[in-house]
């Protein structure tokens, strides 16, 4: 399918999601928001596509929500109020839940400013990598909100109450190597291998076993909120699936034959 807003290519078996509004800085206008659901949902759904990668064209990762058109054009209540959290359950919640949820590795290269919801897009995802001159900005306070896209959530889990308050009340920029040395994201490349190094991350994820790395997906992210009792049984439930896998034998052989093992996603 084509889009207006989004390019889309298949590298392999790592399809790369590339937010196209560089004028605009990437700011999510609606029809941008529309075909990041929609073009997530077909991945997802692809079997051939064992990782996904999204980024932004030009000097920016994403500025947040298109705040440039008129207030008319915000959504209402059935009493005529703006409802800003509309368009957060219908456009903006679901593309967290699913590079969050996704059975998929998820990895995001954030090539410049990362603001708002933005921000929360980048820290949603599995792996997030960012370029030098890259920086997370929690603009909302300026505009007289608060974050959302997931990022109270994201920011107080990775950096504890006492960060995660300080960039939300206080509107800070974070450079990227700030968020790497506080525990944010994965890693820090210089701007011109920011992208090459990101793919060749995904395509290392792509060649990994396929099950196994869904399985480390789901128990991390239950890890989050769940109990060391709840997570023992759940790590022993995927533990065991992951044992009857094609991929499990290959690998047992190939450390047994000191050799990298070949897997196949089976």
């Amino acid at each position: 399918m084509d889009y207006e807003n989004l390019l889309v290519s298949r590298q392999g078996r790592v399809e790369v999601l590339s937010m196209n509004r560089p004028k605009m800085l990437n700011a999510l206008s609606m029809d941008l928001l529309t075909e990041l659901n929609h073009a997530l949902d077909a991945a997802i759904a692809d079997a051939e596509v064992a990782v996904i990668v999204l980024t932004g064209e030009g000097r920016a990762f994403c500025a947040g929500a298109d705040v440039g058109g008129s207030p008319a054009d915000l959504p209402r209540d059935e009493s005529g109020k703006l409802d800003l959290g509309a368009a957060l359950e219908t456009l903006y919640n679901p593309i967290v839940l699913k590079l969050r949820n996704a059975p998929k590795p998820v990895i995001t290269a954030v090539n410049g400013l990362a603001a708002g919801a933005g921000a929360g897009f980048a820290l949603a995802a599995d792996l997030t990598v960012a370029a030098r001159s890259a920086y997370f900005l929690q603009a909302f306070v300026h505009l007289g909100l608060m974050p959302d896209a997931g990022c109270t959530y994201t920011l107080a889990q990775a950096l504890g109450p006492q960060r995660a308050m300080g960039l939300a009340m206080l509107g800070d920029k974070l450079s990227a190597e700030q968020a790497q040395q506080w525990g944010l994201i994965w890693d820090v490349q210089d701007d011109e291998s920011l992208m090459e190094h990101s793919m060749a991350l995904a395509t290392r994820l792509a060649e990994g076993p396929r099950l196994a790395l869904t399985n480390i997906k789901l128990a991390v992210r239950a890890g989050e909120t769940g109990s060391m009792e709840a997570q023992l049984q759940m790590e022993r439930e995927l533990q065991r699936d992951c044992g009857q896998t094609q991929d499990f034998i290959e690998g047992a052989m190939a450390f047994a034959e000191k050799r990298s093992p070949r897997f196949q996603g089976r």
